[in-house]
């Protein structure tokens, strides 16, 4: 453990922008949501019929959880920021440990360090400290903001702790993943998968109703929060989940370090093609993006399947429910429920989309700096023919991840609803005119990579930020300018679809696509 000291005061020194605005963000939007919820929700009665609602909805089921306690502000503040609270931290946590660990080693600074005073476990532990320390402020500042609003003290420190435990629970992941692979993107692939599968084992089992296998949340990070029931009955008891979860993954992770070199990881590296079979720059693109795409492909799809699967139960919701079913009735009843239902999940399946999107963009500055664009570009092989072969697996790719998402929709809602060859070509088409606003997000992230490669990035904060303005805000209450920062904002909805807009985001993209490629055309490679 010798040196571990040191290492955390690099790592911070490091991180002295990107974590400062973790904590912003997340303490951040707590106290917004809190504000603006307060306003939305001010009487007894709102509250109430709120939660009859949200209960009785498979979809805000699947989506954000059970409303524990609708009778106190701080019930929907869990009950709506609460899973992406968990989501959010659970990110930070991954690029952080990743980034100080399996990062360090693929960049051979590790091997330099490790050849000083310093112990072979200090730089894993350093990370932890680092991922495990953001992640208890980020809970004790929400706690704060939110009996800064006048919240019960026992509720407000709940939430803030089990959201901290999400960001505990991943440090352990990645610090596991890390020890896996030599490949940073792998040990980050896998950690990323992991959180998807928990957040669709918390998915299933909230929208599975009473009858169903409810059961599937204790196998979530992000379930266990929701058994917190903060401001309802504050079962602390159930955050020695994550803790031990935690401290085994972080004990095996330090068992396997001192058990491999440095550099290698516990998984031998898969050797390439024989000799020969790579002969074009967009066969190499396919054999580094294959991977990637095809794993979001069908994550996307399942994703699309269990969404679809929950449509039906937003109709049924209206019958159920007479007083909403007045309410839904002056709106264009239950089919205009239903499709502000597809609307929002089609929405939501483009923002996820557009990570691919920047994953595959970014894949070239990580082949810039390996050293590995340099002895290509050296051959015949021309910058924009090079940096062409990985952007289509952005806008191409793109375009058949969405697609696959529209088909799980529209295949499983068509056989519930016994009309495949009218659903499935409308959720097709509703999942892909999310394309041109993802096009746009990848435009940002070429630009960064040909004009400012130093901050590639601030692309993830792009996606952060029209994550957060498209989903919440509305909720936020922010000025409309605000919101339509988000080129999601300008995506028609679901089933008014108008090619106005759609045309208008294309030309942007293209035009930003553009400025990216004659920018690295006319700069030098960096490290």
């Amino acid at each position: 453990m010798i040196g571990t000291l040191h290492l955390v005061r690099l790592a911070l020194r490091r991180d002295r922008i990107l974590l400062p605005v973790w904590v912003l963000f997340l303490v951040g939007v707590t106290y917004s949501t809190t504000t603006a919820l307060e306003e939305l929700y001010s009487g007894a009665e709102a509250r109430a019929q709120l939660g009859v609602t949200a209960n009785a909805n498979s979809a805000f089921l699947a989506m954000l959880g059970p409303l524990h306690d609708w009778s106190s502000l701080g019930g929907l503040v869990v009950w709506r920021w609460g899973v992406f609270s968990g989501l959010f931290i659970a990110i930070m946590a991954m690029l952080v440990v990743t980034r100080h660990t399996r990062a360090e080693e693929e960049a051979g600074r590790t091997e330099l360090i490790s050849a000083g005073v310093v112990g072979r476990h200090a730089p894993l532990a350093a990370a932890v400290v680092v991922a495990g320390g953001t992640s208890l402020l980020i809970g004790l500042l929400q706690a704060v903001a939110l009996i800064g609003k006048d919240l019960d003290a026992a509720g407000s420190f709940a939430f803030g702790l089990s959201t901290a435990s999400v960001g505990l629970v991943f440090t352990g992941v990645s610090a596991f993943t890390a020890q896996l692979s030599e490949n940073s993107r792998v040990s980050n692939a896998v950690a990323g998968g992991f959180l998807g599968v928990v957040y669709l084992l918390r998915a299933a089992g909230d929208a599975a109703g009473e009858s169903g296998p409810q059961w599937l949340t204790w196998f979530s990070p992000i379930g266990w929060t929701e058994h917190v029931r903060s401001f309802a009955d504050n079962r602390f008891w159930v955050l020695l989940l994550p803790l031990a979860a935690f401290v085994v993954l972080v004990g095996v992770s330090a068992f396997i370090v001192t058990r491999r070199d440095v550099g290698l990881g516990l998984f031998a590296t898969r050797p390439g093609p024989p000799e020969g079979t790579i002969v074009t720059p967009f066969g190499l693109a396919w054999r580094l993006q294959k991977g990637a795409l095809i794993g979001w492909t069908l994550a996307l799809f399942v994703v699309g399947m269990i969404y679809g699967s929950v449509a039906q139960a937003v109709g049924q919701m209206v019958q159920d429910n007479p007083t909403l079913g007045q309410i839904v009735q002056k709106i264009g009843g239950a089919d205009a429920m239903v499709d502000a239902f597809f609307a929002t999940i089609t929405q939501l399946l483009g923002l996820i989309t557009s990570i691919y999107l920047v994953q595959a963009v970014l894949r070239l500055r990580s082949e810039e700096t390996s050293f590995r664009a340099e002895p290509i570009l050296a051959t015949p092989v021309s910058r924009w023919g090079w940096v062409a072969t990985h952007a289509s697996f952005a806008l191409v790719g793109g375009a058949v991840v969405l697609a696959a998402s529209g088909l799980g929709l529209g295949l499983v809602h068509g056989l519930q609803s016994g009309d495949v060859g009218t659903q499935l070509p409308k959720m097709l088409g509703a999942a892909l005119v999310q394309l041109p606003a993802a096009w746009v997000i990848a435009g940002v992230a070429l630009v960064l990579f040909g004009l400012f490669p130093q901050l590639t990035g601030v692309s993830w904060a792009v996606v952060s930020a029209s994550l957060v303005l498209t989903l919440l805000g509305p909720a936020l209450q922010l000025d409309q300018w605000v919101i339509d920062v988000s080129p999601f904002t300008h995506v028609p909805k679901y089933p008014d679809i108008t090619f106005g807009p759609l045309a208008w985001l294309t030309g942007v993209a293209v035009l930003l696509l553009v400025a990216g490629f004659a920018g690295f055309r006319r700069r030098d490679l960096t490290t």
